[in-house]
């Protein structure tokens, strides 16, 4: 009766860390609409708590380097594509560190929306005081927001692919 006890209590543990791992991922895709939530500090935590709670030897030497890898292009995603946009749609230098800067703000400043809002009116002002041009600030603007989308989905399709390759390395390798 007691090793049944002891087995039972280690699954019951087992299926709490499991619930850990969840719960995180599901952080990590919400922080693709609220900002506030680190989205990859989340993805990271699922994977530390596997490692190091449920099977120290399961992930390999190879998901590890990744996953780090996954995450530096997850990192400056937005950042890339912020330049990128912005620069492509005639944005000037200053345009584009606006946009940055309101990415940066606009996470802190009415989530989920300011990171969506607050670097298109960066952008904007920024471009207007530049070239005093309205048609012109308002399609960097418009780059702002397409970059916005284009990371939001970069984002997500590196997301799931770290959680399916953690899936693959975890439960069947």
């Amino acid at each position: 009766m007691f090793v049944k006890m002891k087995l039972k209590r280690r699954d019951s543990m087992e299926i709490v860390w499991w619930l850990i791992v969840i719960a995180s991922f599901i952080l990590g895709f919400l922080g693709l609409v609220f900002p506030v939530i680190p989205s990859i500090l989340m993805f990271w935590a699922g994977f530390l708590v596997f490692q190091f709670a449920i099977d120290g030897e399961a992930l390999s030497w190879m998901f590890w380097l990744i996953i780090f890898v996954l995450t530096l292009l997850v990192l400056f995603s937005d950042f890339i594509a912020n330049s990128y946009f912005v620069k492509r749609y005639g944005g000037t230098k200053r345009g584009e560190y606006a946009s940055i800067a309101g990415v940066i703000i606009g996470m802190f400043l009415y989530p989920p929306f300011g990171i969506i809002f607050v670097p298109f009116v960066f952008v904007l002002v920024v471009e207007l005081l530049n070239s005093k041009d309205i048609n012109q600030a308002l399609k960097a603007s418009v780059g702002s927001l397409l970059a916005f989308v284009s990371s939001a989905v970069f984002n997500l399709v590196v997301y799931v692919l770290m959680v399916v390759w953690f899936l693959l390395d975890a439960l069947l390798f």
